[in-house]
């Protein structure tokens, strides 16, 4: 008798910790937010600037860290295996959310699937650079000069499928231009276009802004459908002659399948509710960068339609990769 009654008190005390623990405040330990790219690129800057005014609401640290590689996929992967409880997060771009999973023929991680849209982030334009050595102030000469010297131009992408890329691609679809398409990791994109080593790029506003703005590169047109506030002297591609061409990026938070839908909610309007504050817009307008406002689910339903808009584009540049 002794035996059971002792044993059913070690279970008590066992089942009453369990219970303590399960009931633990969300959050009770800091917050990781994994970035898919390199530090200083347009998702790093986002991801530290929400995870700031997450770190506020939640009373709770909220570190960024980087995990580059693989077109975005190596960040994608780990958070997508990662437990999902609401401590690991995905701040992430298009790219590896509506077009790897065209783009790339095996995926351990299938971002439609395997992970939940929390809160979009930004929606962000491309701009279409020049080097400034090129004799070119406009999308027209630009175009004018690529058809007098086929292939004697190079635009410069972050990688191979990424949304610079496929850029690339419509321009020259749409315009009859033949330029060739140089692939890069990362920055080294936008340093061998400062160096003239190949002479435009699509890049988002964020990632280019300041070299616009000392000089060192010529922007001839954005891929919005409205000039962009923080460059409101260039043209939009339509008003720039090339109707048609709407690209860009967006950029959002994920956390993996099945996380509770609690926490999913409760992060969903911290994020929303900081991306609301004037002073938040206002520091992303200057950037080139507009917040979003979304439920998760309405943003879940807008990322598989991107996915669904993406995906013939991606078949259409014959662009693969195993």
């Amino acid at each position: 008798m002794k035996n059971f009654l002792r044993h059913a008190a070690v279970g008590l005390m066992l089942a009453c910790a369990a219970t303590g623990h399960a009931q633990q405040p969300y959050p009770s330990k800091p917050i990781r937010v994994v970035v898919a790219f390199t530090a200083g690129g347009t998702t790093d800057i986002l991801a530290r600037e929400v995870a700031q005014q997450m770190s506020k609401a939640l009373g709770q640290s909220v570190v960024v860290e980087n995990r580059p590689g693989a077109g975005g996929n190596i960040g994608t992967d780990f958070v997508g295996r990662s437990d999902a409880d609401g401590y690991t997060l995905l701040a992430t771009s298009v790219g590896p959310v509506a077009i790897n999973p065209t783009l790339y023929r095996k995926l351990k991680v299938n971002p439609q699937t395997d992970l939940q849209a929390v809160a979009p982030i930004a929606d962000v334009p491309n701009v279409l650079v020049v080097y400034p050595g090129l004799p070119v102030k406009s999308v027209q000469d630009l175009v004018a000069y690529a058809k007098t010297h086929p292939n004697g131009l190079n635009f410069g992408s972050t990688g191979v499928g990424t949304a610079a890329h496929l850029s690339g691609v419509l321009f020259n679809e749409r315009t009859g231009a033949k330029t060739t398409h140089v692939p890069y990791k990362g920055a080294d994109a936008l340093n061998d276009l400062l160096a003239g080593r190949v002479q435009f790029m699509f890049a988002t506003i964020p990632s280019v802004i300041s070299h616009i703005r000392g000089g060192q590169l010529r922007a001839i047109a954005v891929t919005s459908r409205k000039r962009s506030s923080a460059l409101p002297d260039v043209p939009t591609m339509a008003e720039a002659g090339v109707p048609n061409l709407v690209t860009g990026a967006w950029f959002g938070l994920f956390a993996p399948k099945g996380t509770p839908p609690e926490i999913v909610v409760r992060l969903n309007k911290i994020v929303t509710d900081a991306l609301s504050q004037p002073e938040m817009r206002g520091r992303f307008a200057q950037q080139g960068a507009e917040s979003m406002n979304m439920t998760a689910d309405a943003f879940g339903k807008f990322v598989a339609a991107e996915y669904l808009t993406w995906k013939p584009v991606v078949i259409s540049s014959g662009a693969r990769i195993d």
